[in-house]
Protein backbone atom coordinates (compact mmCIF):
# COMPACT_ATOMS: atom_id res chain seq x y z
CA UNK A 1 0.00 0.00 0.00
CA UNK A 2 1.50 3.30 -1.52
CA UNK A 3 4.24 1.14 -2.26
CA UNK A 4 5.46 -0.59 0.68
CA UNK A 5 4.69 -4.03 2.89
CA UNK A 6 1.66 -3.65 5.36
CA UNK A 7 1.37 -6.47 7.46
CA UNK A 8 -2.28 -7.71 7.87
CA UNK A 9 -3.80 -11.34 7.35
CA UNK A 10 -5.92 -9.55 4.70
CA UNK A 11 -4.15 -9.16 1.01
CA UNK A 12 -5.44 -6.95 -1.73
CA UNK A 13 -6.33 -8.63 -4.93
CA UNK A 14 -6.15 -6.93 -8.01
CA UNK A 15 -4.94 -7.90 -11.75
CA UNK A 16 -1.46 -6.08 -10.80
CA UNK A 17 0.19 -5.88 -7.13
CA UNK A 18 -3.52 -4.38 -6.59
CA UNK A 19 -2.09 -1.52 -4.70
CA UNK A 20 -5.38 0.91 -4.58
CA UNK A 21 -3.54 4.22 -3.76
CA UNK A 22 -0.87 3.88 -6.31
CA UNK A 23 -3.45 3.51 -8.80
CA UNK A 24 -5.68 6.21 -7.47
CA UNK A 25 -2.78 8.33 -7.43
CA UNK A 26 -2.14 7.44 -11.25
CA UNK A 27 -5.24 8.03 -12.30
CA UNK A 28 -5.49 11.60 -10.80
CA UNK A 29 -2.29 12.26 -12.94
CA UNK A 30 -3.67 10.59 -16.19
CA UNK A 31 -6.76 12.55 -15.36
CA UNK A 32 -5.28 16.03 -14.64
CA UNK A 33 -3.29 16.10 -17.98
CA UNK A 34 -5.86 14.76 -20.26
CA UNK A 35 -4.78 10.89 -20.72
CA UNK A 36 -7.64 8.73 -19.32
CA UNK A 37 -7.08 6.47 -16.48
CA UNK A 38 -4.92 3.54 -15.88
CA UNK A 39 -6.93 0.84 -17.29
CA UNK A 40 -6.59 2.90 -20.94
CA UNK A 41 -2.56 2.66 -20.68
CA UNK A 42 -2.20 -0.63 -18.53
CA UNK A 43 -5.78 -2.77 -19.46
CA UNK A 44 -6.03 -5.82 -17.11
CA UNK A 45 -7.45 -8.02 -20.33
CA UNK A 46 -2.97 -7.45 -21.46
CA UNK A 47 -1.53 -10.63 -19.48
CA UNK A 48 1.65 -8.75 -19.11
CA UNK A 49 0.59 -6.34 -16.28
CA UNK A 50 -0.79 -9.46 -14.57
CA UNK A 51 0.98 -8.99 -11.35
CA UNK A 52 2.86 -6.06 -12.34
CA UNK A 53 4.12 -3.36 -9.30
CA UNK A 54 1.84 -0.57 -9.40
CA UNK A 55 4.98 1.57 -9.01
CA UNK A 56 5.86 1.24 -12.35
CA UNK A 57 1.75 2.65 -13.81
CA UNK A 58 2.64 5.65 -11.55
CA UNK A 59 6.34 6.31 -12.89
CA UNK A 60 4.46 5.88 -16.31
CA UNK A 61 2.19 8.17 -15.48
CA UNK A 62 4.34 10.84 -13.97
CA UNK A 63 6.77 10.61 -17.53
CA UNK A 64 3.54 11.36 -19.33
CA UNK A 65 3.39 14.75 -17.16
CA UNK A 66 6.58 15.61 -17.81
CA UNK A 67 6.92 14.79 -21.45
CA UNK A 68 3.76 17.74 -21.39
CA UNK A 69 5.78 19.83 -19.44
CA UNK A 70 4.50 20.01 -16.30
CA UNK A 71 5.69 19.07 -12.92
CA UNK A 72 3.90 17.83 -9.80
CA UNK A 73 4.17 20.69 -6.54
CA UNK A 74 1.73 18.19 -4.23
CA UNK A 75 0.06 15.40 -3.81
CA UNK A 76 -2.35 14.39 -1.16
CA UNK A 77 -3.77 10.62 -0.78
CA UNK A 78 -6.58 10.07 1.47
CA UNK A 79 -6.64 6.12 2.58
CA UNK A 80 -10.44 5.08 3.37
CA UNK A 81 -10.14 1.61 5.42
CA UNK A 82 -11.07 -0.10 9.27
CA UNK A 83 -8.16 -2.09 9.38
CA UNK A 84 -4.79 -1.87 8.94
CA UNK A 85 -4.41 1.23 11.12
CA UNK A 86 -1.85 3.36 9.12
CA UNK A 87 -0.48 6.21 11.09
CA UNK A 88 2.44 4.03 11.84
CA UNK A 89 3.26 3.45 8.60
CA UNK A 90 2.50 6.97 7.46
CA UNK A 91 5.81 8.30 6.36
CA UNK A 92 7.63 5.37 4.91
CA UNK A 93 4.65 5.79 2.42
CA UNK A 94 5.62 9.23 2.19
CA UNK A 95 8.95 8.41 1.64
CA UNK A 96 8.35 5.39 -1.21
CA UNK A 97 5.54 7.53 -3.08
CA UNK A 98 8.03 10.74 -3.29
CA UNK A 99 10.90 8.45 -4.63
CA UNK A 100 8.40 6.86 -7.38
CA UNK A 101 6.89 10.01 -8.34
CA UNK A 102 10.78 11.82 -8.25
CA UNK A 103 10.15 14.28 -5.96
CA UNK A 104 10.95 15.55 -2.09
CA UNK A 105 8.42 14.08 0.38
CA UNK A 106 7.40 17.34 1.88
CA UNK A 107 5.47 17.33 -1.25
CA UNK A 108 3.33 13.99 -0.52
CA UNK A 109 0.85 14.29 2.51
CA UNK A 110 -0.98 11.09 2.98
CA UNK A 111 -3.84 10.33 5.49
CA UNK A 112 -5.66 7.50 6.63
CA UNK A 113 -9.55 7.68 8.08
CA UNK A 114 -12.20 4.86 8.62
CA UNK A 115 -15.95 4.92 7.40
CA UNK A 116 -17.34 4.24 11.03
CA UNK A 117 -18.27 0.20 9.93
CA UNK A 118 -20.00 2.09 7.24
CA UNK A 119 -20.52 0.24 3.31
CA UNK A 120 -18.06 -2.15 1.93
CA UNK A 121 -15.30 -0.47 3.84
CA UNK A 122 -16.55 -0.85 7.15
CA UNK A 123 -17.57 -4.44 6.67
CA UNK A 124 -13.68 -4.74 6.04
CA UNK A 125 -13.86 -5.85 2.56
CA UNK A 126 -11.96 -3.30 0.64
CA UNK A 127 -9.99 0.08 0.99
CA UNK A 128 -10.91 3.29 -0.72
CA UNK A 129 -8.47 6.35 -1.88
CA UNK A 130 -9.14 9.94 -2.93
CA UNK A 131 -5.84 11.27 -4.48
CA UNK A 132 -5.36 14.96 -5.50
CA UNK A 133 -2.84 16.55 -7.55
CA UNK A 134 -1.65 19.43 -7.81
CA UNK A 135 0.36 20.57 -10.99
CA UNK A 136 2.69 23.18 -12.38
CA UNK A 137 2.58 23.61 -15.88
Amino acid sequence: LCGIDVEHPHKLKGHSDADVALHALTDALLGAIGEGDIGLHFPPSEAKWKGMDSAFFLEEAVKMLHNKGGHINNLDLTLICEAPKLGIHREAMRVRVAEICGIDSTLVNIKATTTEKLGYVGRKEGIAVHAVVLLLT
